[in-house]
């Protein structure tokens, strides 16, 4: 990360129970590749939280530097709907964690957008026009999930994982593999039952026939009823390989090219249109946000409704030790 401060971070080792701790050391370095700060700096950035995330920002064309735990505050606030539990919105907050430090361990100079392409971000000045009247309950409510769960973060055999997570399921999660191809241990199926009480279970999306055929790069018939043939489907029922018009495809291609909801969808063609059905909302690999509701709602704890999205894993705490902060010891 550049401007007035770099983190320059080295993962050291993770141990995986608690009370153990993700440690990463860090230094802090002025702008021009100075590493001197004087003691009462260090003090004031070891009482704030000196970690800063670099987010682009979509609209406005600019990057903003921001604290951790504004970021995750606003990354909870914008991908999770306050009014859902406590634990269910401690649970996004962890997983935010994990995905943020990942990166930031990966590449100290890394940014990321504040859109779907990695984690959704406002500012909290944005939520409060997003959120209206509701600003000041769902804000501390927010606040809270992120302050009981500083510091933790998900391990997988030591490391960080990459938690992916999404909406809704069509009741069953995905495996990775199935998705895009890459077996992560960590990210397997598991039933998820409580997304069938979503909003965001059951979608329709009609298209025209003309952008249809332009999306997926076919020819369409004056055909009525069902459109492809489904070659074959997931354990999970979600569509695997499809034929459509004599060309062959994923379920994952036609969903992201029609931008459908999930790949767990049925195509009708009428006329001039063509209708989609879809079951579920999201790439459904990881933690389904309505199925840690759901959890949250049978009185499950955060750390158990992360430890059954991402199997095989365990919470963590991360530490963060600086130069800085060792010199303020030996004073």
């Amino acid at each position: 990360m550049k401007k007035a401060a770099v983190l320059l971070f080295i993962f050291a080792l993770v141990i995986i129970i608690i009370p153990a701790a993700v440690v990463i050391p860090f230094t802090q370095k002025a702008e021009g590749g100075q590493q001197h700060q004087s003691i009462n700096r260090s003090k004031k950035a070891a009482q704030q939280n000196v970690i800063q995330v670099s987010v682009d920002r979509s609209k406005k064309k600019q990057t903003d530097q921001v604290a951790l735990d504004d970021y995750l505050i606003g990354v909870v606030g914008s991908e999770m709907p306050a009014k859902f539990r406590i634990e269910a919105l401690k649970a996004q907050a962890i997983a935010a964690r994990t995905y943020i430090m990942a990166r930031i361990i990966d590449n100290p100079d890394a940014h990321v957008t504040d859109t779907v392409q990695n984690q959704v971000y406002h500012s909290t000045q944005e939520l409060k026009q997003i959120w209206g009247k509701d600003y000041e309950w769902k804000l501390k409510k927010v606040k809270t999930a992120v302050a009981q769960t500083q510091n933790q973060v998900i391990t997988y055999n030591g490391k960080l994982i990459i938690p992916m997570f999404f909406s809704t399921s069509n009741g069953q999660t995905e495996d990775a593999d199935n998705y895009w191809e890459n077996d992560v241990p960590y990210l397997k199926s598991v039933a998820s039952p409580w997304d069938k009480l979503s909003p965001k279970y059951r979608n329709e999306k009609k298209m025209t026939i003309q952008s249809v055929e332009q999306a997926l790069g076919i020819t369409l018939g004056a055909d009525r009823g069902f459109l492809g043939k489904v070659i074959s489907k997931t354990d999970t029922g979600h569509i695997a390989r499809i034929e459509i018009a004599g060309k062959t495809f994923t379920g994952r291609q036609v969903r992201e090219k029609l931008k459908l909801s999930s790949t767990d969808f049925q195509l009708t063609q009428n006329g001039n249109q063509v209708k989609a059905v879809t079951i579920g909302n999201g790439h459904d690999v990881g933690m389904s946000q309505y199925g840690a509701e759901g959890m949250a709602r049978e009185g499950k704890t955060a750390k158990q409704i992360l430890t059954y999205f991402y199997q095989g894993t365990q919470i963590s705490k991360m530490t963060v030790k600086s130069k800085a902060q060792k010199q303020i010891a030996k004073k």
